[in-house]
């Protein structure tokens, strides 16, 4: 028996070693993930989502984790009699719903995922966008088929203070924010989707990555006849993508656009219902999912011909955010 076959562990040190250079270069940078998906509501992908978390704090990166809680919020209204209906992708939110959007988002999930990532250590401090004015909305009304539809205490974000969010990184927490804000205009709270509301925190944190955890593999490079995922496209080849996906996805990628154009370094939208999705996309040479980039980075081999996996996929609707 050679000396390398009596040592069982050796493939461990391996895989941390292919997670050096990733470890290198993430070192002290803010990562935001938004919270999402599958990985909601299934007991094991909370766990295994947490794990991720709390393993990029410890491996010298500043996670921060923005959530929406569709699923749960659904489910709430449904007990209440209330009806959950969607209009270009946005949840319709009545006041009566933002009451219920407000108490599930700030009282169940965000509690819950709290402690998870606490069972780890003195680690995580919820936040929802009321606090410390971190997120600032104004009444979102989307144009739909040319006309401007009102959809309820729905918002649109005016401004981001990131001073409390900073506050906790340099005290070494981690950040776990709900995607409800506060209107300057007239002192209403807002249901915000949660896609936007973390692209726009990682602008605002000047973030290095972006990371989107959904119910799919990413975007296809010739849906349905292919089921190939485009691996990386830049913020040009995505903007020409954006009319043909489904309403469900669209916030999502024009999240991801958002955030690049803002000056976050990548966008990432991974596949939420495959355990550790986070450490395989952020520390491994294949990575899974798709990866927005600059322009400045070149064009994709694969050329701007994505299709929207979601289009087949009824449970896209609305996506799963608030």
């Amino acid at each position: 028996m050679t000396a390398a076959r009596k040592h069982t562990a050796l493939p461990k040190a391996e895989i941390l070693i292919e997670a050096l250079p990733w470890l290198t270069r993430h070192n002290g940078k803010i990562v935001v993930i938004k919270f999402g998906g599958n990985a909601m509501i299934d007991e094991d992908l909370k766990a295994a989502f947490a794990q991720d978390v709390v393993f990029l704090r410890q491996a010298g990166l500043r996670p921060v984790v923005v959530h929406g809680g569709g699923p749960q919020i659904n489910a709430q209204l449904d007990k209440q009699g209330l009806v959950s209906e969607f209009k270009a992708g946005l949840r319709v939110t009545t006041p009566e719903a933002m009451d219920v959007v407000r108490m599930v988002l700030a009282g169940q999930v965000q509690r819950e995922l709290v402690g998870l990532l606490n069972q780890h250590g003195p680690l995580a401090v919820g936040l929802t966008g009321e606090d410390a004015h971190t997120i600032t909305a104004t009444k979102h009304t989307p144009e739909i088929e040319g006309e401007r539809v009102d959809i309820g205490r729905v918002g649109e974000i005016t401004a981001i203070d990131t001073g409390a969010i900073e506050a906790l990184l340099a005290d070494g927490r981690i950040p776990v924010i709900s995607s409800i804000a506060r209107s300057a205009d007239d002192g209403h709270v807002y249901n915000v989707n949660a896609d936007t509301a973390a692209a726009a925190l990682a602008a605002a944190l000047g973030a290095e990555t972006l990371m989107v955890l959904t119910d799919v593999e990413g975007l296809y490079a010739d849906w349905p006849d292919s089921d190939e995922v485009i691996s990386r496209l830049t913020v040009s080849e995505l903007e020409k993508l954006l009319p043909e996906l489904s309403s469900g996805m669209v916030p999502k990628m024009e999240g991801c656009l958002h955030a690049v154009r803002g000056g976050v370094g990548t966008a990432r939208v991974i596949d939420g219902r495959v355990q550790h999705s986070i450490l395989l996309e952020i520390f491994t040479d294949e990575g899974i999912g798709t990866m927005v980039v600059p322009d400045d980075q070149g064009p994709t081999t694969q050329g701007p011909t994505a299709q929207d996996p979601t289009a087949q996929d009824p449970n896209a609707q609305g996506g799963d955010g608030a």
